[in-house]
C-alpha cells in the first residue's frame, strides 16, 4: 500500500518535469505562512505517506514516514518517557513529521539540545526527477562524506519530497519548573550568565519589557531532585 502512494508521488514529480509545473508539498499546511508559497503550484499532499516504520525506545530512534502526525510520533514516545527534544512547534493540530524536517523550525530548547538538523540521522526522499533516494541511517555516524539529510532539514521541499526520516529522541525530564524574575536588564542577563556558567539545566529563556524593568522566563528541567 504504501509503495504505490510513493508510486502516486513519483508519476506526479515526472508528470509536473515534464510539462514544466510546479509542485508545493504539503502536509498539514499548518505552516502556509512560512516561506515562500506558490499559488499557482500544483499540491502534492504527503499525508497518505504515515505511519511509525520503525522505533527502538533502548537505541533512541525512531523512524517515521513523512505524512505522520506530529502529534501522533510524539504520544507514541511518550508513552515510552522519551520526547523530540528540540521541541518542534505544531502551529495546528494536522502537522505532520514531513513538514516539520522540511521547515527545520524549533522551541526555545533549541539553544542547548540543537535544532531539526541536529536530530536528523537519516532520510529517503524523491529528488526532481521521481528517482528514490537515501541519505544516512539510524546511528549517529553513518556519514562519509556530504551528510545531505541534515541539508534538507529547513530545506523547504526545494530539493526534493522527503518521504521517511530517522530521527534521534531524547529522555522527557522527570519534572520541569518556569522561574519569572523581575529585574533590570542588565541584572537579568546577568542572572542568565551565572546559572549557564553553574551547568544548569535550562532549556530556554525569555526576556521581555515590563516597564522599567525586564521580566526574564526561565524554563528548565529537573534530575535528580535537584534543579
Amino acid at each position: 500500500m504504501k509503495d504505490s502512494v510513493l508510486e502516486v508521488f513519483k508519476d506526479r514529480i515526472r508528470d509536473a518535469a515534464a510539462q514544466g509545473h510546479r509542485l508545493r508539498i504539503q502536509g498539514g499546511n499548518t505552516k502556509k505562512f512560512y516561506g515562500d508559497t506558490q499559488a499557482t503550484a500544483q499540491v502534492l499532499d504527503t499525508r497518505a505517506h504515515s505511519g511509525i516504520v520503525s522505533y527502538e525506545p533502548s537505541e533512541l530512534v525512531v523512524t517515521v514516514r513523512c505524512g505522520t502526525p506530529l502529534a501522533e510520533l510524539e504520544a507514541v514516545l511518550a508513552e515510552q518517557g522519551q520526547c523530540l527534544a528540540f521541541e518542534p512547534p505544531h502551529f495546528g493540530d494536522t502537522a505532520t513529521v514531513g513538514g516539520m524536517v522540511a521547515c527545520g523550525l524549533a522551541g526555545p530548547a533549541r539553544a542547548v539540545v540543537g535544532g531539526v538538523r541536529d536530530h536528523v540521522l537519516g532520510v529517503q526522499m524523491l529528488n526532481g526527477k521521481g528517482e528514490s533516494l537515501t541519505f544516512g541511517g539510524q546511528v549517529m555516524k553513518n556519514v562519509a562524506g556530504y551528510d545531505v539529510s541534515r541539508v534538507l532539514a529547513g530545506s523547504m521541499g526545494t530539493l526534493g519530497v522527503i518521504t521517511e526520516v530517522s530521527l534521534k529522541v531524547l529522555p522527557q525530564a522527570p519534572a520541569e519548573v518556569t522561574l519569572a524574575c523581575h529585574l533590570p536588564q542588565a541584572d537579568a542577563l546577568a542572572l542568565l550568565h551565572r546559572w549557564g556558567a553553574q551547568g544548569r539545566s535550562r532549556t530556554g529563556a525569555v526576556c521581555g519589557r515590563l516597564k522599567r524593568h525586564s521580566a526574564i522566563s526561565a524554563a528548565g528541567g529537573v534530575k535528580n531532585g535537584r534543579r
